[in-house]
């Protein structure tokens, strides 16, 4: 889980012979030591932090921030049983993308925090060799959310709510795509039920899941939007929003990070493809650890995954 940044403070001294003559020869370079040790451990103190609110969304392009430090204990339950029966399991497929992780832990828990629901950050980091599978993670997600919560967001890393009006309720009715085509920044087309989607674990369970075939990027939220049709859900969206496409903060930089999009052999023509019996009940992983941490006194845990891929079904899930 853990990461170093990719710049550190270099000082630079200029040489004068000057410096170091005299008398006072021992005492300078005692002095400079003294003042090394000081900085050392002022940017300890500072990368562990792990608070980057105050940096401009510039300077969080050109630095990466340092890794969350782990808790010393158990983070506290901040939830309120007046805010209601309901718990939301916020899960968040993961790898390797600490930048955005520290930013959306503290902003997501203090935006819950605000419109009272209860909740709680599952960040399922995939450990493993094989490329990134967002539905297989949401899949193991479902399965270590725990019995205290009972519906979840399948939320994507880089996208932040900007409008108090979005509700993050329990969606009784049906699924709830939050950030629906006609308010997400990138993604348009009606069918489309990726970034943030709610739903009951009760709904969730009916699809039996997402698809385990979506290796790399892209394609497994609209297979699933064939599975919610499948299960006879009603699909709901926000109304009344006026903010359009700036009603949510998309902080991924492709520049900084590509998206692995290749399609490898037979993926190509499979990717389209509707996987009638894949889910929940297929689905292998193992959970290599658990670790509970605060970003900015922002409670999340951290679910390392390992998944398991059988080659002679999806041969793209390693790129030849």
């Amino acid at each position: 889980m853990y990461s170093s940044r990719s710049r550190k403070p270099v000082l630079y001294f200029k040489e004068e012979r000057r410096f170091l003559s005299g008398r006072c020869t021992v005492y300078k370079l005692f002095g400079l030591c003294m003042v090394l040790v000081l900085v050392s451990l002022l940017w300890l103190q500072l990368s562990c932090s792990g608070d980057v609110s105050s940096a401009t969304p510039d300077e969080r392009r050109v630095l990466q921030p340092a890794p969350p430090c782990a808790a010393d204990g158990p983070a506290p339950a901040l939830d309120q049983p007046s805010w209601g029966p309901h718990k939301l399991a916020l899960l968040v497929p993961f790898r390797e993308r600490f930048d955005e992780l520290l930013l959306f832990v503290p902003f997501m828990h203090n935006f819950l925090n605000t419109k009272k629901i209860r909740h709680k950050i599952l960040v399922i980091n995939q450990v493993d060799h094989y490329r990134f599978n967002r539905a297989s993670l949401i899949n193991v997600g479902y399965l270590e959310s725990g019995n205290d919560t009972d519906y979840l967001a399948m939320h994507d890393v880089d996208l932040l709510p900007l409008n108090q009006d979005l509700d993050y309720g329990f969606p009784e009715d049906g699924p709830f795509h939050v950030a629906s085509p006609d308010l997400h920044p990138l993604y348009h087309y009606k069918t489309y039920v990726g970034g943030i989607l709610l739903l009951t674990k009760k709904h969730y369970h009916m699809c039996n899941g997402m698809s385990n075939r979506f290796w790399g990027w892209g394609r497994e939220d609209d297979e699933f939007y064939r599975r919610l049709r499948k299960a006879e859900l009603q699909l709901f969206r926000p109304s009344g929003i006026s903010t359009g496409y700036k009603t949510f903060l998309h902080i991924h930089d492709p520049a900084w990070r590509k998206r692995d999009q290749k399609r490898v052999a037979a993926q190509k023509q499979e990717q389209f493809k509707v996987d009638p019996d894949g889910g929940l009940t297929n689905l292998q992983y193992q959970v290599e650890s658990r670790q509970d941490l605060t970003i900015s006194g922002a409670p999340c845990t951290i679910i390392n995954t390992k998944l398991q891929c059988d080659q002679s079904q999806t041969p793209w899930c390693l790129l030849g």
